[in-house]
């Protein structure tokens, strides 16, 4: 598993590792962030599901998208996760596109 991420993202196995841990400290970080935020906000788990689901979708969406570029900073690894984030932010592009052109409501 880990040589076929390494020839798809064309790594060597350090540089496998750096993003592994990125991957890794982003998740975790992004989760406690979303935690927080749902707290701060006073949605506890008496609170609708819908509510806390959807502000924790909102949190991890976008704030992982944020969270992943500043922390692969101090493991050199910023250009391996900015083509990664161009990559989703084309296909959320494309995604918006067709969701646009199948509205009725558009024509």
């Amino acid at each position: 598993m880990f040589k076929r991420l390494q020839q798809k993202w064309k790594v060597n196995g350090w540089q496998l590792f750096l993003i592994l841990c990125v991957f890794a400290i982003t998740g975790s970080t992004t989760a406690w962030i979303s935690k927080s935020i749902t707290s701060w906000v006073g949605l506890t788990p008496q609170s609708p599901l819908l509510y806390r689901a959807g502000l924790r979708t909102l949190v991890l969406l976008f704030g992982y998208q944020v969270i992943i570029l500043v922390v692969s900073i101090p493991f050199g690894q910023f250009n391996f996760f900015w083509n990664y984030e161009k990559k989703i932010l084309r296909w959320l592009g494309k995604l918006t596109g067709i969701i646009k052109k199948d509205n009725p409501s558009n024509s």
